[in-house]
């Protein structure tokens, strides 16, 4: 079997694919999995139409990945466990059907239910105002809405590929996506995003790059907010990693402190308590975050490198199923605070004209209590000798440590 490659959506050149369906029945089977799929459709109808699905699925995992919705994964499967949660918004939401300026800046939750989506590109965090220049050179007060625009906008380039043997001798899934978030006077910043899974693989793993399309220096920041419900997420479920400092982000949070990596099961009516994670990492700066669940049988783990995301947050919201049970886990370039803030700790990147910023992100699947044991194993390794500050109350400074 060749390499085979199908644009989906060219919108420059008008080349565009309502269905697709490429599988083993029609091509054969890959080394590492006798049965995979690739298949693209169209949701139609409700907020859901015109949203752009592409399914891949390796034999072992199943991924939903939805180019309308800036290339995010909707929700995924593997074997018998969901991946992802149950968000009121049960569906995904076209972002033509959204205004992001909604309850004074919030308006980015009526579309929120995916298994991981970006924040960014331009800012991400906090609602509120931030300073810019307009079109004539002078400095000027805008509004930012939660988490960015990149979760909201479409892929204006998208293309599949399989290939036989990508990986280390097994065939490859592949879907990338390519997503402008670009304005006249404005930040001018693209997305190049590719999430692959090997066949017969428990992980996928996504590449983005992200490149400054302008001629200024812009701005950028980029947070995986990634979330977890059941079966992963239940009472006595767990978080670990290799943390060097921890803070609450709020008063909230600080009530939790001396649980902050405990979860209770679904409470009506709980409020979310987030904490600040400086993780440690290996001599290349490769770092692992992940959650199990109480009788540490199954979990999931993220691996990213320290040096491309280096700050970590945690967002614990277990309430009640039907408001949405949930956790965050949020590796990025910087904290979810306003824009403001971050760029007074320094933690905001700037792209100069033609620099490009990569990611990697890798997603595993634990489905044994043997998985579990041994990306534990791996978290007490980078631990190991690092000593572990926990702060009591926010601090506006964090990290505290010295590099």
């Amino acid at each position: 079997m060749d390499q085979q490659t199908t644009i989906l959506t060219d919108t420059a050149a008008g080349i565009w694919h309502d269905t697709l369906e490429l599988s083993s029945e029609h091509s054969g089977p890959l080394a590492g999995s006798p049965h995979w799929s690739i298949t693209k459709r169209t949701l139609r109808g409700g907020r859901s139409h015109g949203v752009d699905v592409v399914e891949l699925h390796n034999g072992v995992m199943s991924v939903s990945v939805l180019p309308t919705r800036g290339m995010g994964l909707w929700k995924g499967q593997h074997g018998n466990l969901p991946l992802g949660w149950n968000s009121p918004v049960t569906l995904p939401v076209n972002p033509a059907y959204m205004d992001l300026t909604e309850r004074n800046g919030l308006g980015w939750l009526t579309g929120f239910n995916e298994w991981m989506c970006r924040c960014g590109l331009s800012s991400h965090g906090a609602p509120g105002l931030d300073s810019a220049i307009d079109n004539n050179g002078n400095p000027i007060e805008t509004s930012l809405t939660l988490h960015g625009k990149i979760a909201c906008l479409p892929a204006h380039y998208v293309e599949v590929s399989v290939d036989p043997a990508g990986g280390n001798g097994r065939g490859v899934l592949r879907v990338t996506g390519v997503i402008d978030e670009t304005m006249m006077f404005g930040p001018c910043l693209q997305l190049r995003s590719t999430l692959e899974l090997v066949a017969g693989s428990s992980a996928l793993k996504i590449t983005d790059e992200i490149t400054c399309t302008g001629g200024q220096p812009t701005e950028m920041e980029l947070l995986y907010h990634t979330n977890f419900g059941q079966p992963f997420l239940e009472q006595g479920a767990r978080f670990a990693a290799p943390v060097r400092e921890v803070a609450p982000v709020n008063a909230r949070a600080a009530e939790g402190i001396d649980t902050w990596t405990e979860y209770a099961g679904p409470v009506p009516g709980y409020v979310e308590q987030c904490y600040f994670v400086d993780l440690a990492g290996r001599e290349d700066g490769a770092s692992l975050a992940m959650l199990h669940n109480a009788e540490a049988s199954r979990g999931v783990r993220l691996d990213f490198n320290l040096r491309e995301l280096p700050h970590f947050t945690l967002w614990k919201n277990t309430q009640a199923e039907a408001d949405g049970c949930v956790t965050g886990l949020e590796p990025g370039t910087s904290f979810p605070n306003h824009r403001r803030t971050e760029r007074e700790h320094g933690r905001i990147i700037s792209l100069a004209p033609g620099d490009t910023y990569r990611t990697r992100l890798a997603l595993t699947v634990l489905d044994s209590s043997e998985a579990v044991a041994a990306s534990l194993a791996d978290v007490r390794q980078i631990q190991d000798g690092v000593e572990l500050r926990t702060h009591r109350q926010p601090e506006s400074g964090f990290p505290l440590r010295q590099s």
